[in-house]
């Protein structure tokens, strides 16, 4: 998979396609991206400045964190469920 673009380049070509000054064909050559790469960050943009409904950013690099601390957490749960089993196992009168 290819590097991810800097964000700062991003908000440049993004900057230059909004101004309407060339084809977005011509400003996705000019920058060396493809023209679906510039519709996508368009749409991005369009997002995380709230002109058009959607998850930001901010709110999906949120979301994605969240499910990796619920994830650990639930790992550590089972662990503790396990454990506490193991030591009841041991506990009980013969």
């Amino acid at each position: 998979m290819p590097k991810p673009f800097p964000l700062e380049f991003r908000r440049d070509v993004v900057a230059v396609a909004r101004k309407h000054e060339q084809p977005l064909s011509q400003v996705a050559k000019d920058f060396g991206i493809s023209e679906s790469c510039l519709h996508r960050w368009l749409q991005l943009a369009d997002i995380d400045d709230g002109i058009k409904p959607g998850v930001t950013s901010v709110e999906t690099a949120e979301i994605r964190e969240l499910k990796k601390r619920n994830r650990v957490l639930e790992q550590e749960n089972e662990i503790l469920r396990r454990a506490a089993a193991f030591f009841a196992r041991d506990a009980l009168p013969k």
